[in-house]
Formats: structure tokens, C-alpha cells, sequence
């Protein structure tokens, strides 16, 4: 009878979430979206099979495919969307996102197939709306990535680091730091970042891509500094925990605060997009190898190799001790 209840009670539920998306609106999904609510996929899918011929949902659709790595499926209905709304700047600027995604799949000969269609895609979204940051902003990455016989160009890149600075400081400076990267001024690009987190101290992307610069520049005590201030405010941001961790297996320093900070890590459910487990079991390995604890750092490296057994790092590693 327990048996019974317990899935009169799920199917009760699994009722109430299918009406719930069923009944959800475009701008209702669009929210769960950009909030990372377990409701998005339930409401777009059931949008999709609603309101085929809406190309804002086709929009939503592309991103929750992209989310799961069905970049394929992403690109066909990213390509549905604009030809629905042709004139939609959003459309262009998910189907640059889905070539995006799609680039990094395929050889070389595609790359070169790809790249002006990429291109032509997020040049598109911004005629149709100057104001669309985001396209100009993978622009910038574009015009400093791409060979100059496929439309790379430094110039191009600054004139739309220009275009972003006067409408997003932050992004504007977060651009610029990429473009001065890439004409080898690493020193200025990483003042760059800092301004772009004093700009929007309270945006995640800025405050890690800050500490990861400071990382590159082995400017250690400066990441420390900054994730463990993170960490202090926000206990639940593992990215900041598995960063503060990385800082001590980079640098040697800190041993204490490093193996804390990895195993807090290990510890927690590590969402979508962070840094999987074996990786920190890595880490943790190179932090105990500082400190000098050789059994507990063979351990840590024999946790990573039974989560990921081609882990080439954790394997070298292990064989040194």
C-alpha cells in the first residue's frame, strides 16, 4: 500500500509540473531560464510543441540544447528561428552561439565553413540592435581569434571594445583586457580586469576572471585575497572554493587553507559548469604534495583516477611519488 501511495504521490506531482509548464508563458520560461530554475525545461519544451512557429521560443530552445551539448540540434533550430524572424536580432545572435559551439566539434575545413557564417551571424544581430553588448562582444573574440583571411582583425576587435565601453563599463574594460592581451600587454590587461570588478563588484564572470588573471600573473597573495573574500561573503560559491584551492596547488603557498578549500569542494554538489570532481581531487593531491603529505596526496591523485582514468595530470603525478 506504501508502494501505491508513494506513486499516486509522484504522479501527482509529475501532473501538476506538466500543467505548470504547459500553462507557463514565453517571458515566464525566459525568466527560469536566466535563473537557472528547474522549471525552464519543462516550460520550453512544452512551448516548443505549442508554439512551433514562434521564434522566441525557438530562441529559448536553443539555449536549453546548448546548456545539455545537443549543439547539432542547437545549430537546426537556430537556423528555424531566423528564417521565422529574420529581422530578430536575437535570433542572429543565438544562431552566432550555436556556430559557436559548433566550431569547436569539427576539423579543420569545417572551422573555415563555419567561421564566416559565425561571423555574418553576430554582425547581423548588431545592425539589427547596436545596443546587443553581448554579440559585440563575442565580436571582440572573433576579430582577435580568427586569421585575417577569414576576417580577423585587431582593428575591427577596437572598434567594438569601443562600441561596448559606451554602453557596459565593465564589459567595455573586460573587452579591452582581451584585446590588450593579445598585443602582448599583459600588465595593463590585467588593470583592465580590475576595473572591469570594481565597475560590477557583484557580477561573478569579473570577479573570477580577475582572479584567474592574478593566477596567470602569479600574483598570489592578490587571489588569495580575492577568493577567500569571496568565499567569506558567499559560503555557497564553489567556484570561489575550488579557486582559492587551485591558488595554494599553483603556488605552493597556503598548504592549510588549500586542502580546506578543495575538500570543502569535494564535499558539496558542484553544479553545472564548474570544475568537476577529479579535477579538485588533482589539485588537493598537488596541495598535500607541498605540505609533504606523500600518502595523503598518492590518495587524493587514486581518487581522481577512479573518477576520470584518463586523467594524464593525476597519473604523472602519481608516478613521480
Amino acid at each position: 500500500m506504501r508502494m501505491i501511495a508513494v506513486a499516486k504521490v509522484s504522479l501527482l506531482v509529475l501532473a501538476l509540473v506538466a500543467g505548470f509548464a504547459r500553462a507557463a508563458t514565453v517571458s515566464e520560461a525566459r525568466e527560469w531560464l536566466d535563473k537557472k530554475d528547474v522549471r525552464a525545461t519543462a516550460a520550453i519544451v512544452a512551448l516548443a510543441k505549442a508554439e512551433p512557429k514562434n521564434a522566441d521560443v525557438k530562441v529559448l530552445w536553443v539555449r536549453i540544447l546548448l546548456q545539455q551539448g545537443e549543439v547539432k540540434k542547437a545549430l537546426d533550430v537556430a537556423k528555424d528561428a531566423v528564417d521565422l524572424a529574420p529581422n530578430n536580432a536575437q535570433t542572429h545572435y543565438w544562431l552566432g552561439n550555436a556556430y559557436g559551439n559548433r566550431v569547436g566539434q569539427v576539423g579543420m575545413i569545417s572551422k573555415m565553413v563555419i567561421a564566416p557564417k559565425l561571423r555574418n551571424a553576430f554582425e547581423r544581430a548588431v545592425a539589427l540592435d547596436p545596443d546587443l553588448v553581448a554579440a559585440r562582444n563575442n565580436l571582440v573574440d572573433f576579430y582577435l581569434q580568427a586569421p585575417s583571411a577569414m576576417g580577423g582583425s585587431i582593428d575591427k576587435a577596437k572598434a567594438q571594445v569601443a562600441q561596448i565601453a559606451t554602453r557596459d563599463v565593465a564589459l567595455g574594460h573586460s573587452a579591452n583586457a582581451r584585446l590588450l592581451l593579445a598585443e602582448k600587454k599583459p600588465e595593463e590587461a590585467l588593470a583592465e580586469m580590475e576595473a572591469a570588478h570594481a565597475a560590477k563588484p557583484e557580477e561573478e564572470r569579473y570577479r573570477l576572471n580577475l582572479g584567474l588573471a592574478y593566477q596567470q600573473a602569479e600574483k598570489w597573495q592578490q587571489a588569495f585575497a580575492l577568493f577567500q573574500t569571496w568565499v567569506d561573503e558567499d559560503e555557497g560559491a564553489t567556484s570561489a572554493w575550488y579557486q582559492l584551492g587551485r591558488t595554494s596547488a599553483l603556488s605552493g603557498l597556503q598548504a592549510d587553507t588549500g586542502i580546506a578549500a578543495l575538500q570543502h569542494y569535494v564535499s558539496v554538489p558542484i553544479a553545472a559548469g564548474q570544475p568537476e570532481a577529479q579535477h579538485a581531487w588533482f589539485r588537493l593531491g598537488q596541495v598535500f604534495v607541498h605540505a609533504g603529505r606523500k600518502d595523503e596526496a598518492r590518495s587524493a591523485f587514486r581518487k581522481a583516477l577512479e573518477l576520470d582514468s584518463h586523467h594524464a595530470e593525476a597519473k604523472a603525478a602519481l608516478a613521480k611519488l
